[in-house]
């Protein structure tokens, strides 16, 4: 009988657990060592029961589209070692995740993947999402006796030991300082689009490297955003699909409704939800797809949850769909000496500070500057949890000394780019201005500054001009990728005429990059050219130079 921690003594068992479900007819023994892997894996999850649901009772059966995933992960090899090292699943919710990761979970802790002393893991945001996958992996071990009599279980720390290879399974949550000095054989991140930054995985997938044939299984629904570690993983997913990139150590399997789908289409819900008629109810997603209908604010969940989009479930000022749309090419150097405008965000004592370049007559081109303090990058990053250290390599951001914004360092390049570019103005806010007007005095630099209020008289029309700019295709950022995570963070607040700004204080993230965008479009749409008087004999009237 099953231990349940040390001195354990064994477990009643009920009429319900008393005996393991038996192998359907025509399935193979997954300990047939004669089975390919991805054979022998299958036969093992299709031992196992189905502990809730409709199927409840069942044996495991795994569909086609399951059994193409592990034959994808555990088939290729190279001298009989297993050559995908990260694998992938990204799926819309209720898609029967939990049962995939539990059963390969097991496999790696007790059946056909496990080896001597083997570290398994899942790791999720927090403790209650980590004790899912712990608590179905429970589930079918109460149901099959062999697993019963040979694995012990201890609740209070989310651990299981077999008594019989010396190899462990624990739940691990964000705590990424617990990652540190282990050697894992097996991880399966759950949901990871919801993770409080990196770390964790960075750490789990570090310490892979003393295994022979180590494995991290992401499985989840797509992160709302750009600036997430699951978006990572599924853009690098496409670029490997797409033959863009070849590396033999990763598969991903995504599906995921294209963006431009008709989100209400029940031939969209099917091409994505590969369980959808089978045990995910359709009626569910039915009830879900009219509420979003008639609910504005249900959209966004319903697309990321049910059609694994990247789609953010607040509302926020510009469509994921249009910035992108602006991310045409930009060639810093052929806008040497072009006219344009700027906007200055200058930040607090430890923030981000930006500077926004906006040329009109050369095709909206933008340019945008980033400065950090550079001694606390890493504290930063973790705060904000984007990468922060990632982007200064690779000169997206530009770090200045110490540990707070160095004003005097971000004057001197102020004065570069005054001199690369022609500035027709330098748009700024009031806030923290007289300290940057005291250093550039100092250094003898002068720069066109001109102020531009934060409320709704100065910001209405600059929003209105950088959505239309946007909207109209009449503006290219270069996909710059901090630009692009300022914009998914930008939330509009608006008066009772109408009159709309940007507001830092209801956007979630950062806007810095933006802020200073729309000052700079702003500032070139309200700037026109000075006029001259002139005299005749008949008349008084006024022509622009």
């Amino acid at each position: 009988m099953g231990m349940r921690g040390p001195g354990a003594k064994p477990k009643k068992r009920t009429d319900a657990v008393s005996k393991p479900p038996k192998r359907a007819r025509g399935t193979a023994d997954w300990r047939n060592d004669k089975l390919s892997m991805p054979d022998r894996v299958i036969a093992f999850m299709e031992e196992l029961p189905i502990t809730a649901g409709k199927l409840a009772g069942q044996q495991m059966k795994l569909r086609e589209w399951q059994k193409d995933f592990i034959k994808a992960v555990y088939g290729p090899q190279r001298e009989g070692k297993r050559l995908v090292r990260t694998a992938l699943l990204s799926l819309p919710r209720k898609n029967g995740k939990s049962q995939i990761a539990a059963g390969l979970a097991l496999a790696h802790l007790c059946g056909p993947c496990a080896e001597m002393r083997g570290q398994v893991y899942s790791a999720a945001s927090d403790r209650n999402q980590a004790a899912i996958i712990f608590k179905e992996m429970v589930a079918i071990i109460e149901r099959v006796e062999w697993m019963e009599e040979r694995l012990n279980i201890r609740s209070f720390n989310k651990l299981i030991e077999d008594v019989e290879n010396g190899s462990t399974y624990e739940a691990l949550s964000s705590d990424a300082r617990k990652a540190h000095g282990l050697s894992p054989s097996f991880v399966v991140c759950d949901e990871i689009a919801q993770w409080r930054g990196r770390e964790l995985y960075d750490n789990l997938t570090s310490g892979m490297d003393a295994r022979e044939q180590p494995l991290v299984v992401c499985i989840g629904t797509q992160a709302a955003d750009d600036v997430n570690l699951m978006s990572e993983l599924v853009d690098y997913a496409g670029k490997v699909n797409s033959g863009e990139v070849v590396d033999e150590t990763f598969h991903g399997t995504v599906y995921a409704a294209p963006i431009d789908a008709d989100p209400w289409a029940e031939s969209t819900w099917h091409a994505c939800n590969p369980a959808l008629g089978d045990f995910k109810d359709i009626q569910g997603m039915k009830t879900q797809a009219e509420q979003a209908q008639r609910i504005p604010a249900r959209v966004g969940p319903f697309r990321n949850l049910h059609l694994n989009q990247r789609v953010d479930a607040a509302s926020h000022f510009l469509s994921r769909e249009d910035w992108l749309a602006c991310s045409g090419s930009v060639d810093a150097a052929s806008l040497f000496g072009r006219p344009c405008w700027a906007g200055l965000d200058l930040s607090a004592t430890n923030d981000l500070t930006a500077l926004a370049l906006y040329f009109p007559e050369d095709g909206g081109a933008v340019l945008p500057f980033f400065w950090l303090p550079g001694d606390d990058i890493r504290g930063l990053e973790d705060t904000a949890r984007v990468p922060y250290r990632a982007w200064a390599k690779e000169n997206l951001i530009e770090l200045t000394p110490g540990r707070t914004v160095d004003y005097r360092y971000i004057v001197r390049r102020l004065a570069q780019i005054a001199a690369d570019y022609d500035l027709q103005g330098v748009a700024y806010d009031r806030w923290r201005i007289k300290n940057l007007q005291l250093i550039l005095a100092e250094e003898g630099i002068e720069l066109p500054l001109v102020e531009f209020g934060q409320g709704f008289k100065d910001m209405a029309p600059a929003v209105d001009a950088l959505e239309a700019a946007v909207l109209g295709g009449k503006m290219r950022h270069g996909g710059n990728p901090i630009l692009t995570w300022n914009c998914a963070n930008c939330v509009i607040e608006a008066d009772p005429a109408g009159n709309r700004k940007l507001s830092k204080k209801r956007s979630r993230e950062k806007i810095d990059g933006v802020v200073a965008l729309t000052m700079a479009i702003g500032l070139a749409g309200r700037e026109k050219k000075p006029q001259q008087l002139v005299f005749d004999s008949e008349s008084l009237f006024v022509v622009g130079i």
